[in-house]
């Protein structure tokens, strides 16, 4: 969408409307419209990206006023779909209906927790928010750079909100524990420059756009740099002191959620969010437990077929250690990468007869925050088409990035995985909640799917490549086992980091940083096995019921018709699916 395709709310009218007798005439359209001009109005960055250019001066309110209001608002978009006959309406309606009311009861039911005081985690915080506008925004026309000003000058604001969030779960105890935040008032201090020229957030004045004059050019530039110099690096400053006299000293010894205020409710309701299912936290450890004997099995043959002398802990230790398997170089990993990503391209017409039209590109991982995150992650495209996807990858500490990795780990973020899946999801006939929203079982659970595709096009062909798909898949199986033990099951982080060195070939860095990513985030890290599984299980489903009839493109179509619902809904619609194939 580009311009104003969607049309600045009027709120007041909507609330008038909800409590008039023109409330027995709504419809369920005008909840999606009201709901989607809302979601705008509140998420201004998000909203430029799309092409909505009414909120361009603003910043997301960030303070506990502003989420408690919006939580209002959501119960009332949910007595507006009560009110709706929702058994009269058309089959597609009413499964726009079930996803909007499940996000807005997930955001009710999230909202009685402390959770809502977890304002930051390892790998995330206010500093990082206003840091990466410069990735997040468009940078084409005067008005634009204007706008990021504005939105500079308006960081002590947000920030402040931020901290008011911290400091009530600091008087509640819901913080965050003190082993997985390790080292990160240094990704607060790295942003507080003496020269804003310094500073990442006046990377967008790196090259002057033809369309700007160079008086404007000038003007805008240092407007940036008084926003930058007196009010956004203040302001991250007045944070990292925060971060280190209140909020560290108050962190956590206990690293799981069961540990916090009403924290096994807490994390219980982690687990329902994040795979879409029922599944207690029993039972997810039990399923992890038999997928980590499963992929270990396949881990083994891996290593006959390597004609490698020694066991499975001497083969951990040769990938692990071995200079052919580490780049020299931080452009050596780039190229690497990139070469996987352009050879995967080519074979997507053999997986899909659709393919999205927005394409993406390889960045490096910001150096504030590279040592401590993940491998690789994604960053969607804008959805006004202004800029494309961002496959993430970490060129830190590069001996703990092995090239055996990278086949796995590119089909993941970029294709067939999440650029492939996100971007698609952008371009379908869908309402705009579900084009740029969706569930994480979902998209997670294609992501670890997508990965196994590579089987189908001739990747992982030998035997350390394929040793690195199974140490990806293993990694996933882990989490389920990890993720609940330390949240339901008493767990300690060395206990869970030990697991997942006894299981996997990833380096002792890689395994230490993940482990903390799933302690400052419970719940997460179950989505990506507990999707995938189900993906595979409707596959094999589908070719056990068609046979000769079953076409890999054309179910990948259909599982992906409908962007990132619930599992439960995805099986329903590949059953359609498969009803319909036979008859044609």
């Amino acid at each position: 969408m580009k311009g104003n395709a969607v049309k600045r709310p009027i709120l007041a009218a909507a609330i008038v409307f909800l409590a008039s007798p023109a409330f027995a005439q709504d419809t369920l359209q005008a909840v999606i419209k009201d709901h989607w001009a809302w979601t705008l109005e509140n998420s201004p960055v998000f909203a430029t990206s799309l092409g909505v250019r009414d909120y361009d001066d603003r910043l997301q309110d960030s303070t506990l006023a502003a989420y408690e209001a919006a939580v209002e608002d959501e119960k009332r978009f949910l007595a507006r779909l009560d009110a709706l006959d929702a058994a009269a309406l058309a089959p597609g309606d009413r499964v726009n209906y079930d996803l909007l009311k499940l996000d807005l009861e997930n955001d009710v039911e999230a909202s009685k927790f402390g959770g809502k005081y977890l304002a930051i985690s390892n790998r995330s915080g206010p500093h990082t928010f206003i840091t990466g506008l410069p990735d997040d925004l468009p940078f084409f026309t005067v008005a634009d750079y204007e706008s990021y000003a504005a939105r500079l000058a308006a960081a002590p604001a947000y920030v402040d909100g931020v901290i008011e969030r911290l400091s009530k779960g600091v008087e509640t105890g819901f913080v965050q524990p003190c082993a997985s935040m390790e080292g990160y008032g240094k990704t607060i201090r790295y942003h507080i420059v003496d020269d804003p020229a310094d500073s990442a957030m006046m990377r967008p004045f790196d090259a002057k756009p033809a369309a700007i004059s160079a008086k404007d050019w000038k003007r805008l530039e240092a407007a940036a740099r008084r926003a930058v110099a007196e009010k956004a690096i203040p302001a991250i400053a007045r944070f990292a002191d925060f971060y280190d006299e209140i909020y560290a000293p108050a962190c956590r010894q206990e690293v799981g959620a069961s540990a916090l205020p009403d924290g096994r409710a807490y994390y219980d309701f982690r687990a329902r969010l994040f795979t879409t299912t029922q599944m207690t936290a029993d039972e997810i450890h039990a399923l992890g437990l038999k997928e980590v004997a499963r992929i270990r099995k396949e881990m083994d043959a891996t290593i006959r077929a390597a004609k490698f002398e020694g066991g499975f802990k001497a083969f951990q230790e040769f990938l692990r250690t071995d200079p052919q398997f580490y780049a020299k170089t931080p452009l050596e990993l780039m190229e690497k990468n990139s070469l996987v990503a352009k050879k995967i391209d080519g074979e997507l017409p053999k997986l899909f007869g659709r393919l999205p039209r927005m394409p993406y590109t390889l960045k490096e991982i910001p150096a504030d925050t590279a040592e401590g995150t993940t491998t690789a992650y994604y960053e969607p495209p804008a959805g006004d088409g202004t800029r494309a996807g961002v496959y993430r990858v970490n060129t830190s500490k590069l001996a703990t990035r092995p090239l055996y990795e990278i086949e796995a780990l590119t089909l993941h973020e970029a294709v067939p995985g999440h650029h492939f899946q996100i971007a698609l999801s952008q371009e379908l006939d869908l309402p705009e909640f579900r084009k740029y929203g969706g569930f994480t079982a979902f998209i997670e659970g294609w992501g670890l799917y997508a990965e196994s595709l590579g089987l189908d096009v001739g990747f992982y062909k030998d035997p350390y490549s394929n040793f690195g798909r199974l140490s990806y898949e293993m990694w996933r199986a882990c989490r389920l086992v990890v993720d609940t033990g330390v949240h339901a099951k008493g767990w300690s982080r060395q206990q869970a980091i030990d697991y997942m060195k006894e299981n996997t070939a990833l380096s002792e860095h890689n395994i230490t940083a993940e482990v903390d990513r799933y302690i400052a985030n419970p719940g997460q890290a179950l989505a990506y096995k507990i999707g995938q599984l189900k993906f595979k299980e409707l596959r094999e489903r589908a070719v056990r019921a068609l046979g000769p009839k079953f076409d890999l493109r054309r179910f990948h179509d259909a599982a992906l018709a409908n962007g990132a619902i619930p599992l439960s809904a995805l099986d329903g619609a590949i059953d359609r699916w498969i009803a319909a194939e036979k008859a044609r």
